[in-house]
């Protein structure tokens, strides 16, 4: 009995070490007040790049997160210090611009849950986390922008011939795979049996009212906005024939609502979440795009102006990658921090 006393004890000590040890400092910031990276975050934020790769960091790059971190410190307390600060709103507007791109990859706005599944997937991070991070970088981005904006907006344009000649060399991958539009009568249901044979009777007897014609799935469809009308109808928007698409509607949707031609209307389609019909209302097939194409069907960018933007994104990039590592330098200047490197030997 003594000894699975002292085994257990043992047990504890271990724990308790491994937990002093992770609120030892990795490093302290000290620009407009003393702030200490323990090695506990810094453990967090090395575990999360390595499960992102796959692979273990050594010691030499473990030190490089700490730079890193290290640079975020010294840029909020600048900004602090400088009264740079970011809103709720836009955090909110910059949350909605990744929704939308999500929605233009699988041709319709994800849900809540799918959106924080693709979020913690890319990132690693609950969305929780991942707004105070995306807080933190707008705060840094407003303050750099704050002081060096003037360098990037002086940035050139690329001109026509630029734009043409990048086009040459893209070309072969400038396809817009095979589209369709879609209008949808969804019959939604919960994760109980009952909710979902409930929704199950209610879509069977739209899929008979409506049967193949497609006047009958407008009339069908108008009735939605009906207050307790168990169902919701709209135009869903253009789905990409992609295995992003694919994904977040499942293979047995995409089979059947690309076989369908302008016009048609589809079979009853079962989905996770609820039960579809669907009409399409527009076919387009794979295209090989020219300069004059829209890139993405809904939207006015051509493919000039979408090669025009990524070149003088990526001018401006090279120039802000510049003016930040100048703003770091000047940060980093005098005793604004210091590392203990023998507290992240582990």
């Amino acid at each position: 009995m003594k000894r699975i006393i002292f085994v257990f004890i043992g047990i504890l000590a271990a724990v308790s070490g491994f937990s002093q040890a992770n609120l030892q400092p990795a490093a302290t910031v000290n620009l407009i007040r003393t702030e200490q990276i323990t090695v506990g975050q810094l453990r967090t934020e090395v575990t999360r790049l390595e499960q992102a790769s796959g692979q273990t960091l050594p010691q030499a790059e473990r030190l490089e997160v700490l730079d890193v971190m290290i640079n975020e410190r010294l840029a909020l307390q600048a900004a602090e210090r400088d009264r740079v600060t970011v809103t709720d709103n836009e955090v909110n507007m910059q949350i909605q611009q990744l929704r939308n791109a999500m929605a233009q990859q699988v041709g319709r706005q994800p849900t809540d849950a799918e959106f924080a599944q693709a979020i913690r997937a890319e990132s690693g991070l609950d969305m929780v986390t991942f707004r105070e991070q995306l807080r933190r970088q707008l705060i840094v981005q407003k303050y750099l922008m704050e002081k060096k904006g003037h360098v990037i907006s002086a940035v050139r344009q690329p001109t026509d011939e630029e734009i043409r000649a990048e086009y040459v060399l893209l070309r072969s991958t400038l396809v817009r795979p095979e589209t369709i539009r879609v209008t949808m009568i969804q019959v939604p249901y919960g994760p109980d049996a009952a909710s979902r044979a409930r929704a199950r009777t209610l879509a069977d007897s739209l899929v008979r009212e409506i049967g193949n014609d497609p006047s009958k799935f407008d009339e069908v469809a108008a009735r939605s906005v009906a207050p307790n009308s168990g169902f919701q109808a709209g135009d869903a928007g253009y789905l990409p024939r992609t295995q992003e698409a694919r994904q977040l509607m499942g293979q047995q949707f995409m089979d059947i609502a690309f076989a369908l031609r302008q016009g048609q209307v589809s079979r009853l389609i079962e989905g996770t979440q609820a039960f579809h019909i669907v009409k399409v209302t527009e076919n387009y097939a794979e295209k090989n795009l020219e300069l004059t194409d829209i890139v993405q069907l809904g939207t006015r960018i051509t493919v000039r102006d979408l090669i025009g933007q990524g070149m003088l994104n990526q001018r401006q990039q090279a120039v802000l990658g510049q003016a930040s590592q100048e703003l770091i330098d000047e940060l980093r200047t005098g005793r604004t921090f210091q590392i203990f490197a023998d507290n992240i030997r582990w």
